[in-house]
């Protein structure tokens, strides 16, 4: 038997879906101000101490996802914690890779190129994962997949064409990598839907920095400010995002909430604009609006799917 809301409750789930998107969209921007000159002045080493360093990509990936971890660890119970079959602990351990993976890769994106082109690459998940039911599980591609396909890959190829004439090629194909391993991260986790979903978040995260520990074990630590700034980066921007998106989609439909979310490729860039006064290029701005519209036209809820 279908369950049903009241309008309240569905009006609360979307505005939570809202504000966790809004929280997801402020990673650019916590990553400019450690890496790059801001009021803030985070992106440079305690002055007066020789122990602290310039933050790298990797350490931000690491305290990002060691934070995290440390706050879903708080809410997880005994009995959450499960293994399954032997088929089961090695997708568990897949997608802790790739999650490890599309962490290093997308907040790499983000700090060596334009927050914008980071955020719309990582996008192109949905595109991955058409393509790998086509390709891999042989399912029957719909006309609105197919569609959203054709568009998603103009939009992409216009970025990286931009990338490519300025020199960029490289952190465009980490921003796209970051899109893959989100995809992988996400067909996984369909894999895993039996196992309780705050454990497998649990796990994403803590394997993620655990994986990450012997890179960021020789690089000098963060300054206390930086610390500080990277502890909000794991508990406010990932933690209390997780958990908001978690309590909507008590009310929300998964493809209304996917829709909601668009608002995070679309503000990312704002926040980095407003931090650091990075502006994407117009080939951004072209490719990224094609994407956007794409998923839109995809994942838009309808009175009924073709």
């Amino acid at each position: 038997m279908k369950e049903t809301y009241t309008p309240a409750e569905v009006q609360r789930g979307r505005l939570l879906i809202v504000v966790a998107a809004v929280l997801w969209s402020t990673s650019g921007a916590f990553t400019k101000i450690l890496t790059r000159p801001t009021p803030l002045d985070l992106d440079q080493p305690l002055e007066g101490f020789a122990w602290s360093g310039h933050v790298f990509p990797v350490q931000i990936a690491f305290y990002r996802a060691l934070f995290a971890s440390l706050m879903f660890g708080l809410f997880l119970r005994p009995r959450d914690v499960q293994f399954g079959s032997r088929f089961t602990f090695g997708l568990l351990l897949l997608m802790g890779a790739c999650f490890a993976c599309m962490n290093i890769t997308f907040v790499s994106a983000q700090a060596l190129g334009t927050a914008a082109n980071a955020i719309l690459l990582q996008y192109s998940a949905p595109l991955w994962m058409v393509l790998a039911s086509i390709t891999l599980l042989g399912e029957p591609s719909d006309r609105r997949n197919t569609i959203m396909l054709a568009f998603g890959m103009l939009g992409i190829g216009i970025i990286v064409a931009s990338g490519w004439t300025e020199g960029d090629v490289s952190v465009m194909a980490i921003g796209l990598l970051s899109g893959f391993f989100y995809a992988c991260v996400v067909l996984c986790l369909r894999s895993l839907r039996a196992l309780p979903s705050h454990w497998l978040t649990f796990w994403n995260h803590a394997v993620s920095a655990l994986v990450l520990v012997p890179v960021v074990i020789g690089l000098a630590p963060p300054s206390f400010g930086q610390l500080g700034l990277l502890f909000l980066f794991g508990v406010v921007q990932m933690s209390a995002a997780y958990w908001l998106m978690a309590r909507g989609l008590r009310t929300v439909s998964p493809q209304e909430a996917g829709a909601i979310t668009l608002l995070e490729p679309l503000l990312n860039p704002l926040w980095t604009y407003l931090i650091s006064g990075e502006t994407p290029e117009t080939a951004t701005f072209v490719g990224g609006g094609v994407i956007l519209a794409a998923l839109a036209w995809r994942y838009w809820p309808r009175a009924s799917t073709p």
